[in-house]
């Protein structure tokens, strides 16, 4: 039997026939194969670029509606005494180019030793949390992921879409992230 292809995202307010969960690694990426909670086996081709958020619907070739849930996964959560001393620690994450979710006096990000590092020396408490990770997609509503991992961990980087990034190769003030 082929295996079920979800090719394209369904309404927001289509009722669900299935579910898959998805930690945010898996929903960067816009081509795999996973298992439903059903335990069927389905492949994922959406459009290149195309960031699947907890709650999406996905529409299999066969009709079928998938609601994505986001899988737990452990997170850094960072808390700092006072609201300003969060929002510096959030400028400096946000320097760094990774994914962050921010919420209502915490910010959570993707383990890593060297931002844990950082946080803590201005001012920030971390703990690890388990939980569904939704960074922010960026400031123009939409965002794309630079694929970038080293050795020691350190993930994907979420930009805005902006007229610079429709060109093969695009640079950043300061920095190539596709170095």
């Amino acid at each position: 039997m082929p295996l079920p292809i979800a090719d394209r995202f369904a309404a927001a307010a289509a009722r669900a026939d299935e579910v898959l969960e998805l930690v945010f690694e898996q929903r960067e990426r816009s081509r795999f194969r996973a298992t439903l909670c059903s335990g069927e086996e389905v492949g994922v081709d959406l459009p290149p670029g195309s960031l699947i958020r907890g709650g999406d619907r996905l529409q299999l070739a066969d009709g079928r509606v998938v609601a994505v849930d986001a899988a737990p996964e452990t997170l850094m959560e960072v808390h700092a005494h006072d609201a300003p001393a969060l929002a510096r620690i959030a400028y400096h994450i946000g320097n760094r180019h990774v994914p962050l979710q921010v919420g209502d006096g915490w910010l959570r990000l993707l383990p890593d030793h060297v931002l844990r590092a950082m946080v803590e020396g201005l001012g920030g408490h971390v703990h690890e949390v388990s939980a569904g990770f939704e960074p922010e997609s960026g400031a123009y509503g939409h965002s794309h992921v630079h694929h970038q991992h080293d050795d020691a961990g350190h993930g994907g980087r979420i930009h805005a879409f902006d007229p610079r990034h429709d060109q093969p190769r695009h640079e950043h003030a300061g920095h190539d992230p596709h170095r």
